[in-house]
């Protein structure tokens, strides 16, 4: 049977992401053009647009799974960087490239930084086939960012994380936005964090439960 994937896009927008309130249109119609399936592992492809997160690669090398957001938490959090068209976004942890795809329609240019060298041949070769010209991908440690294109307008955190490194909120431009979610599970929280004349200030915007991002988590402290 032929999976009609552009009704399941269609389906994702109305369903998942404007009940969500997921009201940008520029996002919401970035996501009704990117072909999701595109950006996910071969048998699970049928499964691209169901409200849960996919799995897109396995633990390895003592670092947990790796998986693409559920579309409706994705759509929270890039609403909430309010991406301009004139910015330049790193997308932390870009996984197979779907986020950097859907960023490339709203912004000047997309810095997809991937630690996964297998996710990244993976983000590379679905990105070019998309026509994707305005993302680069990178490779590093995530927590690390990007330092050589920094510094940026928006930076896109994509996972859970226990605390947001000083290393990324230096690489954001004055009048910059970094999106992360802090915590875990149903207790984690979306939050905005905005540098003005130097100074990073931050809020939590609501509740998101993702998963968590790999290389941020805090060494656990033993009491003697």
């Amino acid at each position: 049977m032929t999976i009609d994937f552009s009704q399941q896009r269609a389906n994702m927008v109305e369903g998942q992401l404007r009940t969500s309130d997921v009201t940008s249109n520029p996002l919401l119609d970035a996501m009704g053009e990117i072909p999701r399936e595109a950006f996910v592992p071969g048998r699970k492809k049928a499964l691209a647009y169901i409200d849960e997160d996919i799995e897109i690669a396995p633990a390895a090398d003592g670092n947990g799974a790796r998986y693409l957001m559920e579309p409706a938490a994705f759509g929270k959090l890039i609403q909430l960087a309010d991406v301009q068209s004139s910015d330049v976004v790193l997308d932390v942890g870009s996984g197979s490239g779907y986020s950097a795809a859907v960023l490339s329609r709203l912004a000047s240019f997309v810095v997809a930084l991937e630690s996964d060298e297998g996710l990244a041949g993976m983000a590379t070769e679905a990105l070019n086939e998309l026509g994707c010209v305005n993302v680069a991908v990178v490779g590093g440690a995530l927590q690390g960012g990007y330092a050589d294109d920094a510094p940026y307008d928006v930076i896109v955190i994509g996972g859970a994380v226990d605390h947001v490194p000083q290393s990324l909120l230096d690489q954001l431009r004055n009048g910059g936005r970094l999106v992360a979610v802090i915590g875990e599970g149903n207790a984690a929280q979306a939050h905005l964090f905005v540098k003005d004349d130097g100074i990073v200030s931050s809020r939590p915007a609501f509740n998101l439960a993702v998963r968590p991002l790999p290389g941020f988590q805090k060494e656990p402290v033993f009491v003697f």
